[in-house]
C-alpha cells in the first residue's frame, strides 16, 4: 500500500518525500526496514525514528527541530501518532484467506455459513447455527446450537460458544474462551444445607467491534441478559458474571472479575485484578486502578472529581486519599511504638 493511499484513509500531514512509498508492514524502531512504518511521540523518539531505516515515520508535529537529518525518509505529521500508526497497522496486515470448511469440522444440520467463511479442522459448529460472510472459526471451536455469528469475525481455536450467543460485526473471541456458559446462581435450603441452581437459561449478547481474550468466560442472564457494549476490549482471564450490562468502549483488564448483575458504564476503564461485588453499577469514565475493589451493591462515579481521576484501594476511592489514609495510620503506628518503648 502507497502511503498516498494510507493518507486518504487516515489523514495526516506529509512534509517530507513523496506519497508514492511503498509500505508493506509496520514496525519498532530496531527492525525498522526499508517497506516499514515506525512512529515517535516525543523529541528523543523522533530523533531515533528519523535516524532509522524505516521508510516513514508518523509523529506528532513539532517533536523534531528538523527532518534534515534523514532526507530519505518520509515524514507524516498528526496530532495522535500511535493511533495514526495502530490504524495504519490494521490496513497494511493482509487479511487471511478463506480456506473453506475443512474436512474434518462438525457442521451441524440447518446451520448457515455464509459465503467465504472458513471453518478449521475438528471445529463443531450445532444446528441452526449461523456465520457471516468473511467470519474464520479455528481449529477445535465449538459453536452451539443457533448461535449467530457476525460478519468479519474471528473465532480462535478452542473457543467455546454457547447456545443463545449472539456476536455482532467484527468481533474477535481468542483461544480458550468460553461465551455463554451458565452463571453461578444458586439458592440454598436453608434445612438441609443443600443448593439448587437457579435457572441459568438467557442470552448472551455481544456487540459489533469487540475483542475477547484467551480464556476469558463471560456468561450468559440467568432469566434475562448479558451485554457486553460496542467496541469494548477485554484482556485474557477475565471474568463478567450472568446479567451483567457492560457498557461501549469500556478496557476490561487481566484477571479481573466482575460478579453478576453489575454495570459498567461506557469508557470505564477496569485495570489488572479489580473485583467487582454483585449489583455495583460503576458510572461511565470511571478508572479503577491495579487491585481496587467495590463491594456488593455499591455505586462509583466520577462525580465531584478531576476528569481523569484515578481510584485505588478497597472500597475503591481517590489516590490521594489513599496516600492520606496510609501516611495517618503509619503515624499512629510509628507513635504507638514509640508509647511502648517508654
Amino acid at each position: 500500500m502507497t502511503l498516498a493511499e494510507l493518507m486518504e484513509k487516515l489523514g495526516g500531514r506529509l512534509v517530507q518525500r513523496g506519497a508514492a512509498q511503498n509500505l508493506s508492514a509496520v514496525s519498532s524502531l530496531q527492525t525498522a526496514h526499508s517497506a516499514s512504518l515506525v512512529f515517535a511521540e516525543d523529541e528523543t523518539t523522533a530523533a531515533k525514528a528519523l535516524a532509522s531505516a524505516a521508510a516513514a515515520v508518523v509523529l506528532k508535529p513539532g517533536v523534531a527541530a528538523s527532518y534534515a537529518s534523514n532526507p530519505s525518509i518520509a515524514v507524516i505529521e498528526s496530532e495522535q501518532p500511535r493511533l495514526w500508526f495502530a490504524r495504519a497497522a490494521k490496513l497494511l496486515h493482509p487479511e487471511l484467506p478463506c480456506e473453506g470448511i475443512h474436512p474434518a469440522a462438525v457442521i451441524g444440520e440447518g446451520a448457515e455459513l455464509l459465503e467465504s467463511v472458513t471453518v478449521g479442522a475438528h471445529a463443531v459448529i450445532g444446528k441452526g447455527a449461523r456465520a457471516g460472510e468473511r467470519s474464520r472459526i479455528d481449529a477445535g471451536a465449538v459453536i452451539g446450537e443457533g448461535v449467530r455469528i457476525g460478519k468479519h469475525c474471528h473465532i480462535y481455536p478452542r473457543v467455546v460458544i454457547y447456545p443463545g450467543t449472539t456476536i455482532g460485526d467484527r468481533v474477535i473471541v481468542h483461544a480458550g474462551a468460553v461465551l455463554g456458559a451458565d452463571g453461578f446462581g444458586y439458592v440454598r435450603d436453608p434445612e438441609t444445607g443443600a443448593y439448587t441452581q437457579f435457572p441459568q437459561q438467557g442470552t448472551l449478547v455481544i456487540e459489533d467491534g469487540v475483542e475477547i481474550g484467551a480464556n476469558s468466560t463471560i456468561d450468559r442472564g440467568a432469566l434475562g441478559e448479558t451485554r457486553i457494549g460496542r467496541g469494548t476490549k477485554i484482556d485474557n482471564l477475565v471474568h463478567v458474571g450472568h446479567n451483567c450490562e457492560i457498557g461501549e468502549d469500556v478496557i476490561l483488564v487481566a484477571l479481573t472479575g466482575i460478579s453478576g448483575s453489575s454495570a459498567i458504564g461506557k469508557g470505564a476503564l477496569l485495570a489488572g485484578q479489580v473485583g467487582i461485588g454483585d449489583h455495583v453499577r460503576i458510572g461511565p469514565g470511571v478508572i479503577l486502578g491495579g487491585q481496587a475493589g467495590v463491594f456488593s451493591g455499591a455505586t462509583v462515579t466520577n462525580e465531584g472529581l478531576k476528569p481523569g481521576t484515578v481510584l485505588y484501594g478497597t472500597p475503591a476511592r481517590p489516590l490521594k486519599q489513599v496516600l492520606r489514609e496510609q501516611a495517618v495510620l503509619a503515624r499512629l503506628a510509628k507513635n504507638r511504638g514509640a508509647g511502648t518503648r517508654d
